[in-house]
């Protein structure tokens, strides 16, 4: 029962934290072009997004005398008759959706048919089919209405077919900035793929963080030259505010336009600021956490920092992405050891030249006022001849240091049972002076 409990409380705060994360960054998702689910998806004239994520598989079939056509919207197409079907090409994971021209909307490009008697064919392809979408009716006034239906079949040859397809269109989305790339390296687009932010980086992913030990990430971008200058300078927001400092560095950072030939770069440095307080508070967090989730048999889980970067561009929709970074520890910041020894030295030089100042300062003043010479005159030379003093006399038990003559006499050899000779009457003990002072 204690498991149940503890599984539902955790459920519901989880809920909420995510609710509210929503809310929060909601006015900066809704904006981000983000590529669709799906290759089915094209860009028309206008630079917008058309996506037919929903239109994959529909059927569309054009009864002919000998044979039906059969169109399987972003699938394939084919050709049915008594002695079987023959494929004219499929829809691969390349993007073969482009805008048209004239009456024509868009086209659908389907390669890879079958082979036979096709081999050396359109680009060695086998049977190959091109799609002519129409949004809207077919130019004779066919098919008004439903979901659309083929207007006309023409073959230009046994291995090649060419499909009027009329359709009502979606909506067209946001305008997509074409030939914008972002990636980790100088011919990559991991994050930006023509405009369009890539799956994982839409949103904050914990399976796309970046560790606490990396504290700098290098981005390139590139443009087509027609349209570079319309990029500024990028900014970004940090998810909580406090616990992550992020600094956006090069060429790229200062606003520099980028091209296909010359790409810009752009250093994210972002370090683990965690204070005292804020430490504590993300131990306790983790700590109950993995605690209630002990109980309810699952593992306790890290709330990586999001860092949701936007590059403006003139005329367009903005490029925003996520980036994310765990911080399980404070990190210092760049050039923190060396202001440390920069402190420390400064620090010693002051120490010393105040040191000079007043060991010459105290000198003159005991020489000319006090009247002392040599090195009796160096400030603290009183307290220091005191405590050498008292030192000297502890160690010697009080009776100071013998003479050199003293401590030979120690090693005469003599037998142990031997009467020490007495000294004649009337000569004096050796003269006992005592070292040990100044």
């Amino acid at each position: 029962m204690r498991s149940a409990g503890c599984s539902s409380i955790v459920r519901v705060l989880e809920y909420f934290i995510l609710v509210v994360t929503a809310v929060v960054l909601n006015g900066l998702v809704a904006v981000a072009v983000v590529v669709p689910r799906s290759n089915c998806y094209a860009i028309d004239n206008s630079s917008r997004i058309v996506d037919f994520s929903s239109w994959i598989g529909q059927p569309f079939t054009y009864e002919d005398k000998d044979s039906d056509l059969v169109v399987r919207f972003c699938k394939d197409v084919e050709s049915r008759s008594q002695t079987g079907y023959v494929d004219f090409g499929r829809f691969d994971k390349f993007n073969h959706f482009v805008s048209g021209s004239g009456h024509v909307d868009f086209v659908q490009g389907f390669y890879s048919g079958d082979l036979l008697n096709c081999e050396h064919s359109y680009d060695k392809m086998g049977r190959t089919a091109q799609v002519n979408v129409i949004c809207g009716n077919c130019l004779n006034g066919q098919c008004k209405g439903g979901l659309g239906c083929i207007c006309n079949v023409s073959y230009d040859s046994t291995c090649r077919v060419f499909v009027e397809l009329a359709i009502p269109c979606e909506k067209p989305g946001p305008m997509v900035f074409e030939g914008f790339t972002v990636g980790f390296h100088p011919r990559s687009w991991e994050i930006v793929y023509n405009g369009m932010t890539q799956p994982g980086f839409e949103k904050s992913h914990r399976d796309f963080s970046f560790g606490t030990e990396q504290t700098q990430v290098a981005l390139y971008m590139t443009a087509i030259a027609s349209v570079s200058t319309l990029v500024r300078k990028p900014s970004f927001k940090v998810f909580p505010e406090k616990g992550l400092e992020v600094r956006l560095l090069g060429s790229a950072a200062a606003g520099s336009p980028p091209t296909t030939l010359s790409p810009t770069m752009m250093t994210v440095d972002w370090r683990c600021i965690l204070s005292l307080l804020s430490m504590l508070t993300l131990y306790i967090y983790i700590y109950i956490e993995f605690s209630l989730f002990t109980f309810s048999g699952e593992t306790a889980r890290d709330t990586p920092y999001e860092v949701n970067v936007s590059i403006p561009v003139e005329g367009y929709e903005p490029i925003q992405f996520f980036l994310t970074k765990n911080c399980e520890y404070r990190q210092n910041k760049e050039g923190d050891s060396t202001r440390g020894w920069a402190i420390f030295g400064l620090i010693s030089c002051i120490l010393i030249v105040s040191s000079t100042l007043f060991c010459c300062g105290g000198f003159i003043y005991r020489t000319r006022f006090e009247r002392l010479q040599g090195i009796d005159a160096l400030p603290g030379m009183t307290i220091l001849s005191a405590c050498l003093e008292t030192v000297s006399g502890a160690a010697a038990g009080g009776q100071g240091y013998s003479r050199p003559e003293d401590l030979n006499s120690a090693f005469t050899n003599k037998a142990s049972w031997e009467r020490p000779s007495v000294p004649p009457q009337g000569i004096g003990k050796p003269n006992e002076r005592k070292y040990g002072t100044i």
